[in-house]
């Protein structure tokens, strides 16, 4: 078979060029200011810095609020995750068996993808607001009466229902792919083999789905980590207090609004070095279980 070649070798290096540009300049640049800036004391308005080594590190495992952060977004990345996929995948799941208006059924998860994070976080707003909000009314027929923006666990449950909203659709998207690209014989076979559809889910069709499970898991822990950002934002309307936070949404708090240039780079680091692990550990560990077709 002939091989694809070109005469001039630069061509290849001037066609990624553009791309490279773009990488570099918004991302390894501005990687790189973060870490640098993260060693000094720097004056907000650029008239001098400090260095001061690792004592931005520091701070941060000593503060008991950066650490509470740190715990929370555990906790919401997790929850928004597992609840974002479970239900795509159980509405997938329906939708691929429905007939009848099954494309309007299809069309209407896939409309709030287009709705933008801090237009979720102005809806949850909405139904959750404490005088005529749905969802708080719907609680408080079981004597829950939720306060969010004012109860610190309100407010992260508005915020994991709002983020779990959002996601669905995108998740619904490429699950219910998965499992149309699924041969129509395996099913059959599956059917005469297994009269039991929960037992044929998770012995043939779950494992099948595992490729696109894997690319998702990645992708839902990006979302709940940086996407939310513009969500929460509007949740707290610039007024966290004592409510929960992100470590992503503490860095914007000290960067921006605190003017500690130093430590919200400290932050970024620590959250970048946290990605990459987390990362790292996925592709090495859990792929290992995946098995693509």
């Amino acid at each position: 078979m002939k091989r694809a070649g070109v005469d001039n070798p630069w061509l290849p290096i001037l066609l990624l060029l553009p791309q490279l540009s773009i990488i570099c300049l918004f991302f390894y640049w501005p990687a790189w200011q973060a870490l640098r800036s993260s060693f000094f004391l720097e004056d907000p308005f650029g008239f001098g810095e400090t260095f001061v080594g690792l004592q931005n590190y520091t701070r941060l495992w000593d503060s008991a609020q950066y650490m509470k952060n740190a715990w929370f977004t555990l906790w919401f990345s997790s929850l928004v995750t597992f609840f974002s996929l479970a239900i795509a995948l159980l509405l997938a799941v329906k939708a691929d068996t429905v007939l009848r208006g099954a494309r309007t059924y299809r069309t209407l998860m896939m409309w709030v993808y287009a709705v933008a994070p801090p237009v979720a976080g102005f809806i949850a707003l909405i139904v959750f607001n404490q005088r005529w909000g749905p969802l708080t009314e719907l609680f408080a027929q079981f004597g829950w009466l939720l306060r969010v923006r004012l109860e610190y666990f309100d407010t992260a449950f508005a915020m994991i229902v709002a983020s779990v909203w959002k996601q669905v659709p995108v998740n619904f998207i490429f699950f219910l792919s998965g499992l149309q690209s699924i041969p129509r014989a395996v099913r059959e076979a599956a059917l005469i083999d297994n009269h039991s559809g929960v037992s044929r889910f998770w012995t043939v069709t779950f494992p099948l789905l595992a490729p696109t499970g894997f690319f998702l898991l990645i992708i839902n822990i990006t979302y709940s980590l940086f996407d939310t950002f513009g969500m929460i934002d509007t949740i707290l309307r610039n007024n966290p207090g004592d409510q929960p936070v992100t470590l992503v949404y503490q860095v914007y708090l000290d960067g921006f609004r605190g003017q500690d240039i130093g430590g919200s780079s400290a932050q970024s680091v620590v959250l970048m070095v946290l990605v990459l692990a987390l990362t790292v550990f996925q592709f090495r560990l859990v792929e290992r279980r995946i098995h693509y077709t």
